[in-house]
């Protein structure tokens, strides 16, 4: 599955990403409160791609958590199939912890306690949750974390295996998401640093029931695709230089009409770069593409690129 990489997954990487093979997708995290606060900016961020989509949540406040749950699960603003309600209580960045959102509800587990069953009480979907490994390399408490939210209503558990403190530095401790898959008997989905058939092997061997690829899909979305083919016994055969200028064209134009250019340029930047990793003068290719504004002038220079590729 994909995960929900806040400035990341917009509908078009959802979408190419299940082209290419993801089978589940969880949006970018929502803020509750707006949602109640009826923002259509944060109401935007809900439309799916044609797979199974979990709509994301983040709050610490009860009714809005409340609020927003009945309001997706009822089929608010949605495109596609939505199959769940998740619950972020993972993400560490300063402006959500700050608040006492995302991470910092691993630090006050009664709190986390009465989200997570607002949610299941309002919600006409099941709900899941998203939890890091604990705050910091001195407080992990995934496993408590994981048993509350299953006492709570929760139906399966996403580990992020690493903590608040380390962000996306250092590496996961999968030896934490094996713990939790024995502590609870609701699905656990492993996160973190899934980069290849042989790591989904080995959180399969743990008991994992999915698999959830953030960062390995940035400008490689076929990571699912090769994954797949990997773990069938299939052979797969990696992208040409034309077919990744193609995608990330396709991207691009997916995106614009989604958004608008003058949105989707600046936010499809990132993508675009990563998709021309590995190029003959990639860097400069990247600094060029972050340096231009109009779609067209990039799918000119992408274009050009893959010409001078070949």
């Amino acid at each position: 599955m994909l995960a929900p990489l806040a400035g990341f997954t917009d509908l078009a990487f959802r979408t190419v990403c299940a082209q290419l093979g993801a089978e589940y997708s969880v949006t970018e995290m929502i803020s509750a409160k707006a949602v109640m606060m009826n923002n259509r900016k944060t109401l935007g961020l809900a439309k799916t791609a044609a797979l199974p989509t979990a709509i994301q949540l983040f709050g610490a406040e009860e009714d809005a958590i409340a609020y927003a749950s009945e309001f997706f699960s009822q089929g608010g603003l949605s495109t596609g199939e939505v199959v769940a309600i998740d619950l972020n209580m993972g993400c560490p960045m300063h402006k959500i912890v700050s608040n006492g959102e995302g991470s910092a509800l691993l630090k006050d587990l009664k709190k986390a306690e009465k989200v997570i069953g607002a949610a299941v009480k309002a919600s006409k979907l099941p709900v899941t949750v998203k939890i890091r490994a604990g705050w910091d390399k001195n407080s992990i408490n995934a496993e408590e974390a994981a048993r509350v939210a299953e006492a709570a209503g929760a139906v399966a558990i996403t580990l992020h295996a690493r903590t608040k403190e380390q962000l996306y530095s250092g590496y996961a401790d999968h030896s934490i998401t094996e713990r939790v898959v024995k502590a609870v008997n609701i699905p656990v989905i492993g996160n973190g640093d899934i980069k290849s058939a042989e790591d989904v092997k080995k959180l399969a061997d743990m008991g994992c029931a999915a698999f959830m690829i953030g960062r390995g899909a940035v400008g490689d979305p076929w990571i699912f695709a090769r994954i797949a083919a990997a773990l069938e016994g299939r052979e797969f055969t990696e992208p040409t230089v034309a077919e990744r200028v193609s995608l990330a064209l396709k991207h691009l134009n997916m995106a614009v009409e989604d958004k608008g250019e003058h949105v989707a340029v600046p936010e499809a930047r990132k993508h675009l770069a990563a998709y021309v990793s590995g190029f003959p003068g990639a860097a400069a290719v990247r600094a060029e593409i972050n340096s231009l504004t109009s779609a067209a002038d990039i799918a000119n220079l992408l274009e050009r690129t893959a010409s001078e590729a070949r």
